[in-house]
């Protein structure tokens, strides 16, 4: 694409070489005559100077000596659009590979895409356009919507009912037992895990995560809701709409979380806690059980408490040694007075 037509999908105005060709995105560092990069903030504005990118998206109002730039509101989600439009993705053949295994009473929609050794059990629904990598295994009565992307070796267990345009990376398992036992007679008995599981339209899941169905009731994953690797999230869990959740966050049975919240790395979360919309939660944080984080917070620490009670407590415990040696030098010169 020429830089003229670049700006012309992004309803801007170029400056510098607007005939210049762009073939692919790259990060600012690494672009080439070539290349589009974006620039975003001060720090990333001193590499835009030096780069050699043939093209650089940059903030309204901001231009570049001696560089071509397209200025536009968001630069990194203008980047996102003309990737797309440079690569469009290519929808997979419509065919059924010969050594799936599928219930003679399975819909599949004429124009989806099955790949070798998947398992398609009986009741099974799948929608148009959507694509069943190799080694899929789908339980009975599990519906996928249309233009979902499952991944090598995903495991969607029986009745879980999965939204359109859905992406499930490899190792996903859907809908497995959740984690309950009752502790009687000296042993522990499993709990009936009948409850269902429920994944809404446009959520993305990455590799090896996993979602156990409802005990008795359901779990659900709201609309827009992007999950990242190796994340546990447990029976009767309700995830609210667009929610970011990132690796090796564990969530327990029946916990809430609303609309719009941000789970950093390694996030505890624990039994029937309810977080509320748009919440931030640092990395490593604790929340207990049971307990309420109000609208709009952002939380840190185990347990979790406001950012900036966390951060003045953690440097008071970094004066700590200082703290203990001025304490103890004061205790031998009462001593000596002694």
């Amino acid at each position: 694409m020429k830089v003229s037509e670049i700006a012309f999908l992004l309803h801007s105005t170029p400056m510098g070489e607007s005939e210049h060709e762009i073939h692919n995105v790259a990060a600012l560092e690494t672009a080439g005559p070539a290349d589009l990069a974006f620039v975003e903030g001060a720090r990333s504005l001193e590499h835009a100077k030096v780069s050699r990118a043939g093209c650089l998206l940059v903030p309204e109002g901001m231009t570049i000596a001696g560089k071509t730039t397209v200025a536009v509101p968001n630069p990194k989600l203008a980047l996102i659009r003309i990737f797309e439009a440079l690569h469009p993705s290519a929808s997979p053949p419509a065919e059924f590979h010969p050594r799936a295994v599928v219930a003679p009473d399975a819909k599949l929609s004429a124009d989806c895409s099955i790949g070798p050794n998947a398992v398609i059990e009986s009741g099974v629904s799948v929608g148009a356009g959507t694509r069943i990598s190799p080694g899929v295994y789908l339980g009975e009565g599990v519906r996928v919507g249309v233009n979902c992307f499952l991944h090598p070796n995903v495991t969607v267990y029986s009745g879980a009912q999965i939204g359109d345009r859905v992406i499930l990376h490899a190792g996903v398992v859907i809908g497995s037992d959740g984690f309950g036992y009752v502790f009687a007679e000296g042993r522990h008995v499993k709990f009936p895990q009948l409850g269902k599981i429920v994944i809404e339209d446009d959520v993305e899941i990455g590799c090896n995560t996993t979602l156990d169905r409802g005990s008795l009731g359901t779990t659900v994953i709201g609309k827009g809701t992007k999950i990242d690797n190796l994340v546990q999230i447990a029976h009767n869990v309700k995830i609210g709409r667009h929610c970011i959740i990132v690796s090796q966050t564990g969530i327990s049975g029946g916990a809430e979380i609303g609309d719009y919240v941000v789970m950093a790395g390694q996030v505890g979360v624990g039994e029937r806690a309810h977080i509320e919309d748009k919440v931030i939660v640092g990395g490593q944080a604790g929340v207990l059980p049971g307990k309420i984080v109000r609208s709009g917070s952002v939380v840190w620490g185990t347990p979790c408490r406001p950012m900036s009670d966390h951060k003045k407590t953690t440097a008071r415990l970094a004066r700590l040694d200082a703290l203990a040696e001025k304490v103890k030098a004061l205790s031998q010169r009462i001593e000596q007075r002694e």
